[in-house]
């Protein structure tokens, strides 16, 4: 007989998500994921100017903002074919980098780490041998023995006043942790300096963004970033070159601290690299344009196809046929209307809501999918898609990572273990460690081109009359996020966005087949009904983001819910 788990809502994530399993003989035998939020944005933009498209659609997310702004300035521009200067490219380019860096520290450190160190064990930990360790591993020099016996005094003067504060309700003494409590005192060490750290890639925003977390110097042709040596209210010189400060500091975090945890947590629980595939269809876009039209980029796209690397199939630039054609929504298990399977372009959102049902309609999510299957999107389809193109950087650190975990689990351990739910952390970290490399590269080549003379950062737009339509995509932290907007008369007609959770927290789609947090529930173990720990691992694992900042209050002001923090 089975036992049903709902875990309402999942927190440590951006939105409202509720994750339905049934666990039989031990094991996840079904699982529902209902996003519990309707977002409606797409109604507020009919009707609007598409050139402050960009401005709303931000505010979709208190976390991803910057996304969501680039994706709405490169679908109008795509629907006009607008050329962006150089200056402006590179510029986007940076600010997307610092935010996708900042987004997956903070995941990993702050937002999934506690699924897999147990601090109060960190208690028990010898500082000498957590500092020996550490030091096997790496060469950061704030693993010293004084740094983690600092940290240690503080873990136990939370516990001594009888509250964790940051750390309350986590899973402490669950069977499925299993690090050691030298291990779970570095984690804790570096829990607290990654929070330092991410303010450097925010400070990277702020400067070239005018302002975090919801960026002001976007425009339709460009950036509203004038370029001036002479004025200090412009982007000048030595604002450059505090930037690349930041990026410098962010850089020795990532490759001496994020990585090689990420491979030591990794190596302690290989067993959990045969839990949590799901879906292997993995789906990419080109990011980092290089030139003016978005035709030559710093990172590649495509589509695997049953995770075989061998059948990758390139997405070569912003106008690619493949990608634009392939995209389509299902509403026949969201609470929407329509029911068919349709091209964003020609997409509804008109709520109806049914309450839960299994079989019938249960989330605000629709269904999206890939040439008539669904795809898996986010970090892990990025780098295996960057990883068969051939991509350098890409298999340097990929190669490096899993040559670490294997030496660290005394085991071989090959690129088919990403393939779970431990190898989505590994691939966000190996991710993270070319995006570095990436926002260098974009640094140098806007310091070389403003050194040729040129500090245009802007065209300006030129709207026809009669319809036009445009898809703007980006390679988002989460995944591909593409918006689709169909313009009349120089007024938005219709505006659908597509977004990485959309991808991975779909329900069930026309053909019944499961999303992929559905998917890679199935076979989970669960060691605790009561404490669905292995759930939350799986499910984190992704990175969800379904909606946020939603303020629930009644016509008195009274409180209606209270949440507890998981």
């Amino acid at each position: 007989m089975a036992t049903r788990i709902t875990i309402d809502p999942v927190t440590r994530i951006e939105g409202h998500l509720r994750v339905d399993c049934e666990v039989t003989n031990g094991r996840v035998s079904n699982a529902w994921a209902s996003g519990q939020m309707w977002r409606g944005l797409e109604l507020i933009l009919k009707g609007r100017d598409p050139r402050e498209a960009w401005i709303f659609t931000q505010r979709i997310c208190g976390v991803c903002t910057t996304v969501h702004a680039i994706a709405s300035v490169r679908s109008v521009e795509h629907a006009l074919h607008l050329e962006v200067p150089l200056n402006a490219q590179y510029i986007r380019n940076m600010l997307i980098a610092a935010h996708a860096i900042q987004d997956h520290i903070v995941h990993f450190y702050h937002l999934s780490a506690l699924d897999w160190v147990d601090v109060t064990s960190a208690l028990k930990a010898d500082p000498k041998k957590t500092a020996s360790l550490a030091q096997s591993i790496s060469s950061w020099h704030l693993n010293s023995v004084q740094e983690l016996t600092a940290v240690q005094e503080k873990l136990k003067g939370f516990v001594g006043s009888g509250q964790l504060g940051i750390f309350t309700n986590g899973y402490w003494g669950h069977p499925a942790m299993k690090l050691s409590p030298e291990v779970n005192l570095l984690a804790s060490t570096h829990y607290l300096q990654a929070l330092e750290v991410q303010r450097k890639a925010n400070m990277i925003i702020s400067i070239l963004g005018s302002k975090t977390p919801h960026i002001q110097n976007l425009a339709v042709g460009g950036v509203a970033n004038p370029i001036n040596n002479d004025s200090p209210s412009t982007l000048t010189m030595e604002k450059l070159f505090h930037v690349k400060t930041l990026m410098d500091e962010l850089g020795s975090f990532i490759n001496n601290v994020y990585l090689p945890d990420v491979c030591a947590i990794g190596a302690f629980y290989s067993d959990w690299t045969g839990y949590g595939a799901g879906v292997t269809n993995y789906l990419s876009v080109p990011e980092y344009p290089l030139d003016t039209k978005c035709t030559s980029f710093a990172l590649s796209g495509g589509y695997i196809p049953h995770g075989d690397i061998s059948q990758f199939r390139p997405i070569k630039t912003h106008q690619d046929e493949f990608f634009i054609k392939g995209v389509s929504e299902s509403s026949k298990h969201s609470w929407y209307k329509q029911d068919g399977d349709r091209h964003p372009w020609e997409g509804e959102t008109d709520p109806h809501y049914t309450d839960f049902q299994d079989n019938g309609k249960y989330s605000w999510v629709k269904a999206p999918t890939f040439n008539g299957a669904p795809a898996q999107v986010g970090p892990l389809a990025n780098v295996l898609c960057l990883y068969a193109a051939g991509h350098a950087p890409t298999k340097k650190y990929a190669d490096k990572a899993l040559a670490t975990i294997s030496s660290l689990a005394g085991k071989p351990v090959g690129i088919g273990a990403l393939h779970s739910t431990i190898g989505r952390h590994a691939a966000r970290a190996i991710r993270t460690a070319v995006l570095n490399e990436v926002i260098q590269e974009q640094w140098q080549l806007l310091i070389n081109n403003i050194g040729t003379g040129d500090t245009k950062t802007f065209n300006k737009p030129e709207f026809p009359t009669g319809e036009i339509r445009g898809v703007g995509m980006h390679e988002a932290p989460r995944g591909v996020l593409s918006h689709w907007a169909v313009i009349d008369n120089k007024k938005i007609k219709n505006y659908q966005c597509v977004v990485p959770s959309t991808w991975n927290s779909s329900p069930r789609n026309a053909k019944d087949q499961p999303g992929p947090y559905e998917a890679s529930l199935i076979g989970t173990p669960i060691a605790d009904p009561e404490k669905p720990l292995e759930v939350l691992r799986t499910v984190h694992s992704f990175d969800p983001c379904l909606a946020c900042a939603i303020h629930m209050v009644d016509k008195e002001k009274k409180e209606i819910v209270t949440v507890k923090a998981l």
